[in-house]
């Protein structure tokens, strides 16, 4: 089988003898080419030792103007969506533009990618490339507990226990309906992405971050991706509704209390209100964000493989719904030409050619951008293998 293999940039480069796994049963042959020594020491340069698929990534339109740009990928689960989110981000920064990649996946793999340690909810600043290059991994549970917190201070079902004993069931009730306690502790699919972009919002609207220009988001698999377009709706109508139910409380209970001479105390604390009033704006800018075409654009991540590719048509078809801006799709894990030297890597690369064949003519993909990533015979790690990837990709 072909390989791809690091060549080190000292006085001569050097090729490291191939490692060779042989499989007795296939007569399959995989070669690993990077002395695992050298792989965390830069610079490298790539070489491919096989023909390369033919694949059009028009990079140079992602790297033109110094207006900030945003880039989300997005597919099915086990794609690669992380491996191709942080070469990106690698290749813009050693591209002159100041970048922060983030994930927004629960299930964070940005750190192992980068083999860098990126938790804790703030900046982290990744040495390599030649251009600042911050990353983050969200942690949305501790923004979701500041919420709770404010909403339970004299909100939610403090609110609803209040009305309760003034015999105000029935708008307890209805306050009970719109469910805020149950968004916090148990919050659908997506909310999780939403809190992470908006908290991504105040990092970018700092003036002390203004100077970043790519801003790469490492998402979650499809199912969560879907449901997060249509969240900033529902969580601006959500919210829209609790503030006015909250004022309306407000006014009823100083009514009724006035009329029994009791001391009039705010029923609900307004840094709550505060709280929901700016999770309500940075909700919207997200929405607006998700339909911006010059300042956002959605890139899917698939395989050559047929449920892949369907659930890819289906995503898009979706985004395009919305109005997300998708231009291109990468095709990852694709064999070369020349992977025939065995029977199971030939049956392979003609499923592979069916699935690429069904992409061409599908109605949702078949207008994009498509750019075939190889698939590599080492595990993508660091910022020296991430440059590698990069430069075969991102071309």
């Amino acid at each position: 089988m072909a390989a791809y293999t690091l060549l080190r940039r000292i006085a001569k480069p050097r090729i490291y003898p191939s490692q060779l796994l042989h499989s007795t049963t296939t007569r399959c042959y995989f070669t690993t080419s990077i002395n695992p020594k050298t792989i965390a020491t830069p610079p490298f340069r790539a070489r491919s030792l096989a023909s390369q698929a033919d694949s059009v990534s028009l990079f140079n339109e992602m790297i033109v103007g110094n207006q900030r740009k945003y880039y989300m990928l997005g597919g099915k689960g086990g794609v690669g969506k992380t491996s191709c989110a942080a070469s990106l981000a690698v290749k813009f920064a050693n591209s002159g533009h100041p970048t922060i990649v983030v994930s927004t996946d629960p299930a964070h793999s940005l750190s192992d990618s980068f083999d860098q340690d990126l938790t804790g909810g703030m900046l982290v600043p990744i040495q390599g490339p030649s251009s600042p290059l911050f990353g983050l991994e969200i942690n949305p549970e501790k923004t979701r507990e500041d919420l709770r917190s404010a909403s339970e201070a004299n909100g939610g079902a403090g609110v609803k226990d209040a009305i309760n004993s003034m015999g105000l069931g029935m708008v307890a009730d209805q306050l009970g309906d719109l469910k805020l306690g149950e968004l916090l502790d148990t919050p659908p699919p997506g909310f999780d992405e939403a809190i992470a972009i908006s908290t991504v919002l105040q990092f970018v609207e700092s003036p002390e971050y203004s100077k970043f220009t790519r801003i790469v988001f490492d998402t979650a698999p499809t199912g969560h991706t879907l449901r997060l377009l249509s969240l900033p709706d529902f969580m601006d109508t959500s919210i829209g509704k609790i503030m006015k139910l909250k004022s309306k409380i407000s006014s009823a209970t100083s009514a009724i209390k006035s009329m029994f001479g009791k001391e009039q105390t705010p029923l609900v604390d307004g840094g709550t209100t505060n709280k929901l009033e700016q999770l309500r704006e940075q909700m919207g800018k997200v929405r607006d964000l998700f339909h911006d075409s010059e300042a956002m654009e959605f890139v899917i991540v698939t395989i050559p493989t047929v449920m892949a590719v369907r659930e890819s048509s289906r995503l898009h078809a979706s985004l395009k719904k919305e109005n997300v801006p998708v231009h291109r799709v990468i095709v990852n894990q694709v064999l070369p030409p020349s992977a025939t030297d065995c029977k199971f890597c030939s049956i392979r690369r003609k499923d592979q050619m069916r699935a690429l064949d069904m992409i061409r003519k599908d109605p949702e993909l078949a207008g994009l951008v498509v750019t075939e990533a190889p698939l590599f015979d080492v595990e993508i790690r660091g910022i020296p293998a991430l440059q590698f990837m990069g430069e075969m990709v991102w071309k």
